[in-house]
């Protein structure tokens, strides 16, 4: 049985009502270590109020009850001085007695995503790209203590160190460890806090779909070619195929299909989505049609090799990892750079928002660009519809209505 503290002063109902109604708490007994029960007097009913420790020498508070000042205790919403121990207690550190867990912090439910991510063999950097940017008083915060307004303030702070659009990808990952914390714990009953409080930014993705000419392009991938022959192979492939970076590394040499006429590469899916079959899903291949130029480049670098190693490598020999950009991002930024363009605007994802718009202007039907993409038509037509235009001004020009009829000996007249 846990052990019930004493205090004179908070012990009872009579000695309680004695107190001066007032807003600061009054303080009270220590239950454990950096755990203590306070009490607010208020004009009705009192309320029991927990202080914990955050680990980090900060303090957080949470009204666990109303005090029987004038009801009699319910064990659940009206909770005498000793019941509000236990609740306390329970919140802040767990009861091991009951056999019950500690309330989970978000620290405690990042590391719980970044081993749900490996066990679905998803990628775990998505548990770690929000804990770059969150405070220790966040971090040590149990997550049913969070509210909508402290997140919100914490996501808005971002937007003077990222993008828009990064931004709401590391409030994407925060909200998928907050929601899987949620789903194993009933105790957490504020999902309402990191919907509302961590709503994705509006328009954040527009300054990110950078479509390149065909000839800018073609630069790009020259010049990582003079930088380093197996980046450039990377690049290469990546713009021919507009695949992502984190399929084209995972193609094996077997995934080659090296035909004297029509070559092309059994494209790893990426498994986006978040399905529970991610694992399965990436080891499913697509066939996708690549030049005869790049499929010259991949027989020499896939030769003598067996077909189950990595057909693209470093410069060292050894394999890509799942996050091939952390290896090269500075390397592109500086090949952006050489070609005139601004790595702040323009990554090596261009290359891929390139390819997509290259098809719909040549009229590949939108359900063939997207399998070939392995997207769907719905995200096409959501992201580069409004890119077309911009892009396709030969193509409509040709149907614009002609006022004045055009001349030549051989112009035909239609019969009225």
């Amino acid at each position: 049985m846990a052990r019930k503290v004493r205090h004179s002063a908070l012990e009872s109902r009579s000695a309680r009502l004695k107190l001066a109604v007032r807003r600061k708490p009054y303080s009270g007994p220590s239950l454990a270590r950096g755990v203590s029960l306070l009490y607010r007097r208020n004009k009705t009913s009192g309320s029991w109020v927990v202080k914990a420790s955050d680990g980090h020498g900060a303090y957080w508070t949470k009204v666990v009850g109303t005090a029987d000042d004038y009801s009699d205790a319910d064990g659940k919403n009206v909770l005498d001085f000793f019941q509000a121990q236990g609740v306390a207690k329970h919140l802040a550190r767990g009861d091991d007695s009951a056999g019950e867990s500690a309330a989970i912090t978000v620290d405690g439910a990042l590391k719980d995503y970044k081993r749900d991510l490996e066990a679905r063999n998803a990628n775990p950097y998505n548990a770690e790209s929000p804990r770059v940017h969150l405070t220790n008083v966040l971090l040590a915060k149990p997550v049913q203590l969070l509210n909508a307004h402290e997140l919100k303030k914490w996501r808005d702070g971002l937007l003077g160190k990222l993008a828009p659009a990064t931004v709401n990808r590391v409030c994407r990952c925060l909200c998928a460890a907050l929601e899987l914390a949620r789903k194993h714990d009933e105790r957490i009953q504020n999902r309402q806090a990191w919907e509302v409080g961590l709503a994705g930014l509006p328009n954040a993705q527009e300054a990110r779909n950078v479509i390149l000419s065909d000839d800018k392009v073609r630069a790009f991938v020259a010049a990582a070619y003079v930088d380093d022959d197996k980046l450039g192979l990377v690049v290469d492939v990546l713009a021919v195929t507009g695949a992502r970076p984190s399929q084209v590394v995972r193609l094996r040499v077997e995934d080659l299909h090296d035909h004297p006429v029509r070559p092309k590469l059994m494209m790893p899916k990426s498994a986006k989505g978040g399905g529970r079959n991610r694992s399965q899903k990436k080891h499913e291949r697509y066939s996708v049609p690549i030049t005869l130029q790049l499929a010259t480049k991949l027989r020499e670098a896939a030769k003598g090799r067996a077909g189950t190693e990595q057909l693209l490598t470093q410069s060292a020999g050894n394999p890509w990892d799942d996050n091939p950009g952390q290896r090269y991002h500075r390397r592109i930024d500086k090949i952006v750079t050489e070609i005139g363009l601004d790595p702040a605007v323009v990554t090596i994802y261009a290359l891929r928002h390139s390819s997509i718009v290259r098809m719909l202007l040549q009229n590949i039907p939108i359900r063939l660009a997207a399998s070939l993409h392995n997207t769907s038509v719905a995200m096409i037509e959501k992201t580069y519809s409004k890119y077309i235009t911009e892009h396709s001004d030969d193509i409509s020009r040709r149907a614009l209505l002609q006022h004045e009829p055009p001349t030549g000996d051989n112009v035909v007249a239609l019969a009225s």
